[in-house]
């Protein structure tokens, strides 16, 4: 494992390269708020987590705004995910590319994790990648509903094994991000030794860190959900999970199965008709 940092000094080498999300409402928060989103493939019904406010009221007001009238499911992965809510996506032609459209600002993670979790069903946010997104933000518009597959508990382990394995690395990169400069002139002399030197003393204070954390295991709760009516756990703890769907999975379902085309676009436009808050 330790041989394959190097090629991540590298790596690094060649990748170097404030918003708001609209004023809060006040709320009862011992209720649930629900909304009603009208699909041309019919209607879902989802639950908005208390505990997630901004993602809560920045979703309840762009539904009370419009904004999601005439969007499209724009992005269709089989046993992953429906993702929607690109403003760009309204009366787009065949071929466009979609998924860059937004709001102009975006929302800070509320991750409540263990509790809520990628299941079957989840509502989550969208984001832009780690590489230009450190803090996980979340997109302030587009949204994706988890289809997702079931797993065996063996896969679910080799998961497990996996994630305690990238949190090495991550703390590897975090900590090769501050010697960037010294790197970068050790690449240039190629002064492999040097390079070979800083690699073992990363590594070990990787190693040292990560050794403070307890290790990453799936909760009872994820497990039973995850090897039987399934999900994405890969994105857990990535993404801003802040709903659920209550009713209408049949027809998320239905939506998953649609033709798409190799941009896992839908070939026959899927469009959200209205999304309206259950009074």
């Amino acid at each position: 494992m330790k041989k394959n940092f190097i090629v991540i000094l590298t790596i690094l080498i060649c990748s170097v390269t404030a918003c708001q999300s609209g004023q809060k409402k006040d709320r009862d928060m011992s209720e649930e708020t629900k909304l009603k989103i009208e699909t041309s493939a019919g209607d879902i019904i989802v639950k908005l987590y208390n505990e997630t406010p901004q993602h809560r009221d920045n979703f309840i007001k762009l539904a009370e705004q419009g904004t999601y009238e005439g969007t499209l499911f724009h992005r269709v992965i089989k046993d992953f995910m429906i993702q929607a809510g690109d403003p760009d996506s309204k009366d787009a032609p065949k071929g466009k590319m979609l998924g860059a459209g937004d709001v102009g600002y975006t929302i800070p993670a509320e991750f409540v994790y263990p509790k809520y979790f990628h299941k079957k069903g989840a509502l989550s946010a969208a984001r832009q990648g780690d590489n230009v997104n450190p803090n996980k933000e979340s997109s302030g518009c587009q949204f994706y509903i988890v289809t997702g597959k079931a797993y065996s508990d063996t896969t679910l382990l080799g998961m497990e094994n996996q994630m305690n394995q990238n949190r090495l690395t991550n703390v590897f990169n975090t900590l090769a991000q501050k010697h960037m400069k010294e790197i970068y002139k050790m690449r240039k002399e190629n002064d492999q030794d040097g390079l070979m030197n800083l690699q073992d003393t990363l590594f070990a204070q990787a190693e040292a860190e990560v050794a403070k954390q307890p290790e990453f295991h799936f909760t009872p709760e994820q497990v039973k959900a995850y090897t039987t009516v399934g999900g994405t756990p890969h994105l857990d703890g990535e993404y801003t999970v802040f709903g659920e769907v209550i009713e209408g999975m049949d027809v998320v379902d239905k939506i998953q199965k649609v033709k798409t085309d190799r941009s896992d676009r839908p070939e026959e436009d899927v469009k959200i008709k209205k999304v309206t808050v259950i009074k």
